[in-house]
């Protein structure tokens, strides 16, 4: 349910610049676009939750002071539900009805590519918490995003693959149809094949949120034979790919990027998903102080630790937030600006922009094990 909002804005539009506002109250809009809804809905709530805590805390500190005014944040979370025609209404909505100062989504590379064209046309910052596709943020300086891209994590994954377990051949499954997937399931191979492996089976499906049998391409894949199987797809796709490949008796390692990382993963897919490793962003388990301080305040606010999504999209809000501190004006070129130049540091590890704006971070790998995630190491760019 969209807040109401009890503020009054004087805002004119500036053309090129996007939003030119004097905050009367005191108060002004952030927007986030998340899938509440749908197949990817866990997705969604921890992404909220990472920017509620942020905001939070951001206004609880004392905000900003915007023209000698002390102002505060009003969130406004919106659902795209996975889809991105919903994301684009959503940005439009924030962009021309809420008057936000920035926007922190979406989730799925889809949903950003959808959504970056509205935001950079109206001079608005937009930060994705965790798109990996490399397209996202090349549609314009506006646009940042808080994780890794998937050259990187196809890569990692390729080189764990073939260095750690000493796997020379594999096999894919990704859904064609999404930009992030088809990214990830490229990057493998071409690295994986860099190495020396060979991919004996490249299969693909279409919309993973409406496909619930893979039994023919499996069949492919366990007729070729492979050692290693890759599927970059998302929790609830993975979870039914494996229990299919396990009653198929195809029980070779299996592994994949950031979107298994639900807690849904395991109640979905049970013993099928165990010992499964992906590449991510974030663990829970990792001993730094403020890594374990932010597991612990979330935990006790959700009563749940977080998963990377809740700590990118914290990460990428208070990144955000810290920069329209920093600039002490609502102007999105402003707050642009203070983002390029950021000397944020979160609780993913400190932000770095290149000239595309996306972060130059390690990445984590973590495995299933007894059915919960176990942190193995941590891999540099």
């Amino acid at each position: 349910m969209r807040r109401v909002l009890a503020i009054i804005l004087v805002c004119t539009l500036i053309a090129g610049v996007g939003v030119g506002c004097k905050a009367k109250a005191g108060v002004v809009n952030l927007g986030g676009i998340f899938p509440m809804t749908g197949a990817s809905a866990t997705f969604g709530t921890s992404s909220k939750n990472g920017v509620d805590m942020a905001v939070e805390e951001f206004n609880a500190a004392g905000g900003a002071t915007i023209g000698g005014v002390k102002t505060t944040v009003n969130y406004i979370n919106e659902d795209d539900t996975g889809l991105p025609e919903v994301g684009a209404s959503a940005a439009q909505m924030l962009i021309n009805q809420d008057k936000v100062i920035g926007i922190i989504g979406a989730v799925m590379s889809k949903v950003s590519l959808a959504i970056g064209p509205i935001a950079q046309a109206a001079g608005v910052p937009e930060i994705s918490p965790t798109s990996t596709n490399t397209k996202v943020t090349l549609v314009g300086d506006y646009i940042f995003r808080a994780c890794f891209i998937d050259p990187f994590q196809g890569t990692v994954m390729a080189n764990y693959a073939y260095n750690t377990l000493k796997v020379t051949t594999a096999a894919v499954l990704y859904d064609n149809g999404n930009d992030y997937n088809k990214g990830l399931a490229e990057n493998f191979k071409a690295s994986f094949e860099k190495l020396g492996g060979k991919v004996v089976a490249y299969e693909a499906f279409t919309d993973e949120a409406k496909t619930v049998d893979y039994k023919a391409q499996l069949t492919v894949i366990k007729a070729a034979n492979p050692a290693f199987l890759y599927l970059p797809n998302y929790y609830g796709s993975v979870a039914l790919q494996l229990k299919q490949a396990r009653e198929m008796g195809l029980n070779v390692p299996a592994g994949g990027g950031d979107g298994w990382d639900s807690p849904d993963l395991v109640k979905i897919g049970g013993a099928a998903v165990e010992g499964g490793v992906f590449s991510t962003h974030f663990s829970k388990d990792d001993p730094a102080p403020k890594v374990q301080t932010f597991v612990k305040a979330y935990t006790a606010k959700y009563n749940e630790p977080p998963d990377s999504m809740g700590a990118l999209a914290y990460d990428a809000a208070g990144l955000l937030l810290d920069a329209f501190k920093t600039c002490g004006s609502i102007k999105g070129s402003d707050i642009r600006d203070a983002m390029k130049n950021t000397t944020f540091s979160g609780i993913s590890g400190a932000y770095k922009f290149d000239e595309n704006r996306d972060p130059i971070k390690a990445a984590v790998i973590i495995k299933i094990v007894n059915g919960q995630q176990s942190f193995l190491t941590t891999v540099n760019p």
